[in-house]
Formats: structure tokens, sequence, C-alpha cells
């Protein structure tokens, strides 16, 4: 039995917990405003607010409800495009309507949804950041211009907003319906999640198993990883930084913390994928998807990560580096599940970069990525790791051109051997992501561009061709 909020109204069902919340919306509650169109967390025309209660109060997330399991939804609030409507239009829709961002309607619900979201947790109210937010939103009729003429006028009528008590000024403005300042005392009696029977199918974001396997999960008992506070959470302890396996890539992105261990991560993890996919991504999900170009697993490659696991009794570690022995198999027994990832944060000598190229810069998967972690002493490269996805079945460590550049002054000809040695160590195929000589071209362009990027004083791309 599933307990939670719809909108307005309390909700109890007995319903497959691995159902996507869009099939329950649609078929079942007959509220079709979020539209069914990729089925694959892609376009955003279905998205919808997930709440849940925090300390003083609420958080809410736009997500995409076509890769969101039923489950997920035990002892939260979940809000559609028809809970936010009121007796007339919301400064929301009026604005997308007064700037040409509507016209055959399919996406608009996700869109307003989706601003919806955004105004509800962003830091300061501005045009970049909301036009950043509608990034999972896509739209075939008004080529966007209209759209982010409607984010701009919208921050410009809601400034007002900055600094204030953010769902009470969202509620006295029209935005959202006056029931939302319930919510958190109607949710706290709720039931809570069901415990799954013994050898449940372990879920985490979900976000590729709700694509790849629905009928499966569709009749699957779930344990939702995500509800389980011990596998949350960004921290110090004695072995370094530790993240939660079941912590979202967006938390991971807005955690103050990371953004001191990697000042870049909020630029980086903005190729990896869309807003509202990132709101459901774990960081255990990336890892063991093993996919040879996942993004999570060459960004903490570089950072010489160890994994910890556990079957419920026992855990142990691995390095991550040793976690893939071969093409999408992990070093990881079936009752086990990664509780979390721990690394040393960068020394204040030590440089990073990350460096992704696909078919599109942002929403796609890598053709090649790379991270680099480099120190230098005295003019000299003292310690460095270089992994790169997308050019062996596997996630790879550039072990032989790490050796190549390790004690090597910071010179181009440095540079240049090390991306020379790099194509040796490779074995890129042929696929939809681009030709193997394409992707060895990518690796050594990529290689230039972390050395460029990190030591633009010592390194000219002149002296690079």
């Amino acid at each position: 039995m599933i307990h939670f909020i719809l909108n307005d109204q309390p909700v109890r069902i007995d319903l497959p917990r691995g159902l996507t919340v869009l099939e329950f919306l649609r078929d079942t509650a007959r509220l079709t405003g979020a539209k069914a169109a990729c089925w694959e967390g892609d376009c955003g025309s279905c998205q919808v607010l997930l709440g849940e209660p925090v300390a003083g109060g609420m958080r809410y997330d736009a997500v995409n409800s076509c890769i969101l399991p039923l489950g997920e939804l035990a002892g939260r609030h979940l809000v559609t495009i028809e809970g936010l409507n009121g007796a007339g239009l919301s400064p929301i829709q009026r604005t997308l309507v007064e700037c040409g961002a509507v016209q055959c309607g399919f996406c608009t619900p996700g869109l307003v949804v989706a601003l919806t979201g955004y105004l509800l947790n962003a830091r300061s109210i501005d045009t970049p950041a909301a036009v950043a937010a509608l990034s999972g939103n896509l739209c075939r009729c008004t080529g966007y211009a209209g759209i982010r003429a409607a984010a701009q006028e919208l921050c410009r009528r809601l400034q007002s907003l900055a600094g204030a008590d953010r769902l009470q000024a969202l509620i006295g403005g029209g935005v959202l319906p006056a029931y939302f300042a319930t919510i958190a005392e109607r949710l706290a009696p709720l039931s809570p999640p069901d415990r799954p029977a013994a050898g449940a199918v372990l879920v985490a974001g979900g976000t590729d198993l709700f694509v790849q396997q629905p009928e499966r999960m569709r009749q699957a008992d779930c344990r939702f990883l995500s509800r389980e506070s011990a596998l949350r959470g960004i921290g110090m302890a004695a072995g370094g930084c530790a993240i939660g396996a079941a912590t979202t890539v967006e938390e991971i992105r807005e955690s103050p913390l990371m953004q001191a261990c990697c000042p870049s991560i909020r630029e980086d993890f903005d190729l990896f994928c869309s807003p509202p996919v990132r709101r459901r991504a774990t960081l255990a999900g990336n890892l063991v998807n093993g996919s040879p170009g996942g993004d999570l697993i060459i960004y903490f490659l570089a950072l010489d990560a160890t994994l910890e696991l556990t079957d419920g009794q026992q855990s142990r570690r691995i390095r991550l580096q040793d976690f893939y022995p071969g093409y999408k198999q992990v070093a990881k027994r079936p009752d086990e599940w990664i509780t979390r990832i721990r690394f040393q944060p960068p020394a204040p000598a030590q440089r990073f970069s990350y460096e992704k190229v696909g078919k599109r810069r942002y929403l796609d998967i890598a053709s090649v990525n790379t991270a680099l972690s480099i120190t230098l002493a005295a003019g000299r490269i003292a310690a460095v790791r270089l992994a790169a996805g997308g050019v062996a079945p596997v996630p790879l460590l550039l072990n032989k051109t790490a050796a190549v550049l390790l004690g090597q002054p910071l010179t181009a000809a440095t540079v240049h051997a090390a991306a020379t040695v790099a194509q040796s160590e490779i074995a890129p195929i042929t696929d939809r992501r681009g030709s193997a000589d394409y992707k060895r071209l990518l690796l050594r362009q990529l290689i230039y561009a972390h050395f460029l990027k990190l030591f633009p004083e010592a390194i000219r791309w002149e002296d690079l061709r």
C-alpha cells in the first residue's frame, strides 16, 4: 500500500511499486496534463513536482514522471500541472502566453512545472538560471525564443521573491495554490514506505532501469535505496570525502563541500544530463551501470576513489579502477550494493580538469570523456592520473600515459608525447557515437584541452599543433 498526497488530495493505493508515475497519472488517476512522449526522461513533457519534508518545511524538485517509480511517492507530495491550476492563469502561465511561448501546448505543462520548481528552489532570481532550469524541456514549435523571453520576463516580474519566504511568497503571488501551506503537516502522519521483501530489486535513481527494463520493473518488488538515509549525504571523514551511494548527481553538483574540492564541478556536471534527470540519477547507479563512458566513473577515476560495498552483513572496499573487469561488468556480487564512495580531496597544489564531447554539448552520452588530476612541483609533474571513457570496453585509467608525464617538465613537447602514448592504450570502436578514428582524434584534443585550461601560462595551442 502506497500512501501519499496527490495535489490537494490524500491517496492510498495498492498498485505495483515499479509502475511509473506517468502510467498511474494517466491510466488510474485520469490526470492527463503530464504528457506521454519520449518515455525516457528526455523531453520534459511529463514533469511533475515531487515534494518531501525537510528540516524547516518542504523541498520540491521537478522530475520526469515517465521514469519515476510509483513506490517513490510513499510519504511524499506529488504535484501535477492540474495541482498548480487556480481560478485563472497563474503568473507563469500568463507570461508564457504573453511572450508567445505556447503553440501546440504539448510541452507547456512541463514548462510550467519546471519554472515552478525553479522558483521554489532558486538561490536568486535571474534569467540564466531560469533558462538552465528549462534545459530538460524540449519544444518542437516555438524555436525557444518565446520560451527564453518568458523566462526573462518572469524573472523581471518576480524579482521581489529574492530573499523572501519563498513558499509563502509564491502562494501570495498566485504561483502556488494556498493548499501548499498545509502539506508539511499533512504528510507527517502518513504511513512510511512498506518494507520490501528479501530479494527485492535494488533501485537507485532508476533513470536507466525504468527505460531499459520497463516490463520487468513494472511487476518487481523494489527496494528504493534513495529512501535510506544512511546511503545519502556528503561529508568529510577519516578516509577523506565520503559520498553516500544514493546521493543524487544534482546533490553532488550543489554540495558546497564538493565545490570546494572541485571548483568547476557545477559547470562539469552541467554536461552530464538534464536537471530533472540529475535530481533522480544517483552516484551508485551511474557506477554500477558500468558504461565505458560513464560520466561519474571517469570523474572519480581521476580522483582515485574507493568504493565501499556490503551485503548487509559484511562490508569491503575496492578501488574504483579495479571495479570494471570487462564490458558492462562490475566486481560486485548479486547480493551486494554500494554504500558510499571515498576519495581524498585535491591538495592545494593539485589541479583537476574534466572534458567531454558528444554529438550535442549538453544532454548527451559522451563520445569521449576524460578527467585529469595533476600536481606540479618545481616545474615538473609530480603526480598525475588520467582517465578516459568511450575509448575502450571499460572506463580506462591511462597508466602508460601517466608514466610518460611523471617527472617531466611542463612543456608542449611533454604534452604532445603523452597524447601520442595515449593512442597505444586505447581501443575505440565505431558506433553511433562516432568512428574509431574520430574518437582517437577526440582523445588527443581533449588531452590538449586539459593542459591548455589548467596551465595557460605554460602551454600554448600554437605549440601543440
